[in-house]
C-alpha cells in the first residue's frame, strides 16, 4: 500500500478498547478497517505501473476506483479517464476498472485493437465466474444491487437473459421469476450486509428452493468496515463517513452508522465538506472511509476535528486485513531464474 493510506500517518493516540464515553466527554473514534481494500490498492497500483511502463497516456474505461481524490490524482499523472471505449484511440493502452466489465465490453476492445489491463477486482471477477456457473447449469440468476452501478452492469452482462435485477427488500416481495425451482441468487460485493440478508430471507420465503452462491458475495472489506463503524456508531453522536458519492460502500457506511445507533451520519469526499453545524452538541464522533478512500483524506478530517477543540484520535481496531492480489499479468516482473 502506499503511504498515504497506512494509518501511522493519521498521528492517532494510542489504541483504545471499545468502551462508552463518559458523560460530556469529548472524544474522536476512528474505525480499522477502513479505506483502502486489497481490490482498490490493486486497481490503482495497475494504473500507476501502466503509466511508468508505457508512459502516458494511458486511457482507463469510468473511473478506476470511486473516488474524486484517487482519480484527479491520476490524471495529474496522464490517465485519461472515459466513459465508453469509443472515446479511447484505436490501439492504445487501455485499464478496465476495478467494477469490472461485461463479456460485450471485452468484444469492443477487441474489435478496436486496444491493449488491454484488467483492474477488476478479484472478488468481482468471483461473482461473475458463479453467474457463468448458474447459466450453465440452466439457472435463472436473481441479482441483488443497484442499477446503474458499473459493477451491476458488469455482472448482468454476463448473461442478461438470465438475470433479474433486485434492489431492495420490496422488489424481493414481487419479483416474478420462470421456474422457482431453477433459481440462484448472487450480489454486488459492495452492499449493506444486513439489507442484503434481509432481502435474501425474503427471496427464501417466496422461493424455498433457492439456491446460494458458493462463498459470500459482498467482499471481506465491505463486512469488516460495516462491522468496525457498528462498534463505534453506537456511542456516537456524530459519523462522518470520508467518500465519494459515487462510492457504493461509502453510502452503505453511514445507513449502518446511523441504523447501529449513531445521533447523526454524513458522507463528505474532504474536510472542506464538513459543516460547522454538525457539531452543535456533539461530544463523540466516529470517523471511517470507504474502501477507495486514502488515509490522506482521514487525515485531514481528523485534522479539522482538532481545530474544532477536540482531542486527538484513537483507533478501534476490530480485525487486521491481510489479504493482498497480484497485479495483472501484463505488469508484473519477469520471474528471474536463479
Amino acid at each position: 500500500m502506499t503511504s498515504e493510506q497506512t494509518s501511522s500517518s493519521l498521528h492517532l493516540a494510542e489504541p483504545a478498547e471499545p468502551r462508552t464515553p463518559e458523560a460530556g466527554e469529548k472524544r474522536v473514534v476512528v474505525a480499522s478497517p477502513r479505506g483502502y481494500c486489497a481490490g482498490v490498492d490493486r486497481a490503482v497500483v495497475t494504473v500507476e505501473k501502466a503509466l511508468e511502463r508505457y508512459g502516458a497516456p494511458v486511457y482507463v474505461r469510468k473511473q478506476i476506483v470511486h473516488n474524486k481524490h484517487v482519480v484527479e490524482t491520476l490524471e495529474q499523472r496522464g490517465a485519461i479517464f472515459v466513459e465508453e471505449l469509443d472515446e479511447v484511440p484505436e490501439g492504445a493502452h487501455t485499464v478496465f476498472s476495478a467494477h469490472g466489465v461485461s463479456p460485450a465490453v471485452h468484444a469492443q476492445a477487441t474489435e478496436r485493437n486496444l491493449l488491454t489491463i484488467d483492474a477488476t477486482c478479484p472478488l468481482v471477477t468471483k461473482v461473475h465466474t458463479e453467474a457463468k456457473r448458474f447459466v450453465r447449469s440452466d439457472m435463472q440468476i436473481l441479482f441483488i444491487g443497484h442499477a446503474g452501478h458499473e459493477e451491476v452492469e458488469g455482472t448482468m452482462g454476463e448473461a442478461p437473459d438470465d438475470m433479474i435485477l433486485v434492489q431492495s427488500p420490496e422488489e424481493a416481495r414481487t419479483v416474478e421469476v420462470d421456474n422457482p425451482d431453477k433459481l440462484a441468487w448472487l450480489s454486488q460485493t459492495t452492499l449493506s450486509v444486513d439489507e442484503t440478508m434481509a432481502t435474501v430471507e425474503i427471496l427464501r420465503e417466496r422461493f424455498p428452493n433457492l439456491q446460494d452462491p458458493p462463498s459470500e458475495d459482498i467482499c471481506y472489506a465491505t463486512s469488516n468496515r460495516q462491522a468496525a463503524i457498528k462498534q463505534i456508531a453506537a456511542h456516537s453522536d456524530l459519523v462522518i463517513v470520508v467518500g465519494s458519492a459515487n462510492s457504493s460502500n461509502s453510502n452503505r457506511l453511514v445507513e449502518v452508522a446511523l441504523d447501529a445507533g449513531a445521533k447523526a451520519s454524513y458522507r463528505v469526499d474532504h474536510a472542506a465538506e464538513v459543516k460547522d453545524e454538525w457539531f452543535e452538541g456533539v461530544d463523540t464522533i466516529g470517523v471511517t472511509s470507504g474502501a477507495s478512500v486514502p488515509d490522506i483524506l482521514v487525515r485531514g478530517v481528523l485534522e479539522l476535528l482538532e481545530e474544532k477543540g477536540y482531542p486527538k484520535a484513537v483507533e478501534e481496531q476490530l480485525t487486521e486485513e491481510t489479504l493482498t492480489f497480484s497485479l495483472p499479468r501484463e505488469l508484473r516482473a519477469p520471474r528471474t531464474i536463479d
